[in-house]
């Protein structure tokens, strides 16, 4: 199975692949205000790298539950200055986390090779046909409504399924839009839209999900369901995101998004090192 992002690509099956977190935002709910500045976020970002980060995913605008919207104009301001740092330091794709077709089209141009699509429900395609222009790498994530009323009252029938069926529709649809398969991976957009049990429910089937033949990127990382099973704040959520991590990889997840990098390289490495002994038996 292959991946591209531009001029990158990435051949699975290999070792998964770790995506670090540099949020360059007041308000996110884990590190919100630690990278505001510019050469902070991209010292932070450099710092990631050096731990084993594959991807490091820039994003200007905080995706928690009822969070405020940040204007277009703002986001650039905080996310192009990152990137452009970035870009020709670093070996390894950037990614932009973000649902606004200008800020991704600023931030490829700016060096990006990756977008980060929280908002992959949306109706309008215009932020499709920048990444098909481009020849992007896209993360497609569900997302029940939106960040502001995504965990007011999520409802499923079934859960799982009615994920499986959003990517199917949604391959679709990335296809007309001129983004090919290889480009595409898929996130079940755990914390999105879910209660503790569905994405519990989501972590428990990711293996049904390899059936779509598209890598699948998982983001668990510190969210607040980890904090309802163990207790932790999200300081704290270290170990139960690493069960996260190492669940997935052995369900066969390519992708891992994460705020703690050294530390997930190295239970996901230790899990492939046993998964591969296991195969061998």
């Amino acid at each position: 199975m292959l991946l591209r992002a531009r001029q990158f690509e990435f051949t699975f099956p290999r070792p998964a692949l770790i995506m670090g977190v540099v949020n360059v935002t007041p308000d996110s709910f884990s590190d919100g205000g630690q990278f505001l500045d510019p050469d902070a976020a991209a010292a932070q970002a450099l710092k990631l790298v050096g731990e084993g980060a594959d991807i490091v995913d820039v994003g200007g605008e905080s995706t928690r539950p009822r969070a405020v919207p940040v204007a277009e104009a703002e986001e650039l301001r905080r996310v192009i200055p990152v990137i452009e740092r970035l870009a020709g330091k670093i070996r390894v794709p950037i990614s932009i986390d973000t649902m606004k077709p200008a800020v991704a089209r600023a931030a490829l141009k700016a060096g990006a090779s990756l977008v980060n699509d929280v908002s992959a429900n949306r109706e309008d395609a215009a932020l499709w046909r920048v990444v098909a222009d481009a020849g992007a790498g896209y993360v497609c994530l569900h997302m029940q409504g939106t960040p502001q009323t995504m965990q007011a009252d999520p409802v499923y029938g079934d859960v799982v399924r009615e994920v499986a069926g959003f990517f199917a529709g949604r391959l679709g649809r990335l296809r007309d839009c001129g983004v090919t398969p290889e480009q595409i991976m898929l996130d079940v957009g755990i914390g999105f839209g879910k209660t503790a049990e569905h994405n519990l429910q989501l972590l428990a089937a990711l293996e049904s999900f390899t059936r779509l033949e598209r890598p699948l990127l998982l983001g668990a990382s510190r969210k607040s369901f980890l904090g309802k099973v163990p207790g932790a704040e999200p300081a704290g959520r270290l170990p139960a995101s690493l069960a996260c991590a190492c669940l997935a990889v052995a369900a066969g997840v390519q992708l891992v998004r994460a705020h703690d990098v050294a530390e997930t390289v190295q239970a996901i490495r230790m899990t492939e090192a046993i998964l591969a002994h296991k195969k061998c038996r």
